[in-house]
């Protein structure tokens, strides 16, 4: 499956309340199954020394399913596709690369 492809099958399944702006929802959605992704990891290292199990992964796999189906939507709302952000995101990877300034922080450098 492509990146074109998921966001339009993802996009039937997206019954979601209008609280406000149409992005709202779907945001929220976004960093709170990224915080349930980082909670699982977390708990990788505290109670299973770092190791990943089967079982976890798989389980990460399914959290990490649910940030790409908000993801997902977020680009709709935004009238983005997940091609047009993953192209922009390695050119601008690549970019960085270029120029060596692949580490560090900051948005601009």
């Amino acid at each position: 499956m492509n990146f074109a492809e998921y966001q339009t099958k993802s996009r039937a399944t997206a019954k979601y309340p209008a609280i406000g702006h149409a992005v709202i929802y779907p945001t929220l959605g976004l960093v709170n199954e990224a915080g349930e992704v980082a909670g699982k990891i977390k708990k990788v290292f505290r109670d299973k020394n770092g190791e990943i199990s089967a079982e976890t992964r798989e389980a990460l796999k399914a959290e990490l399913g649910d940030v790409l189906w908000y993801l997902a939507q977020v680009a709709t709302e935004l009238d983005l596709s997940l091609d047009e952000v993953a192209e922009y995101n390695i050119a601008k990877l690549m970019d960085r690369q270029a120029r060596g300034k692949i580490q560090g922080d900051g948005d601009n450098r």
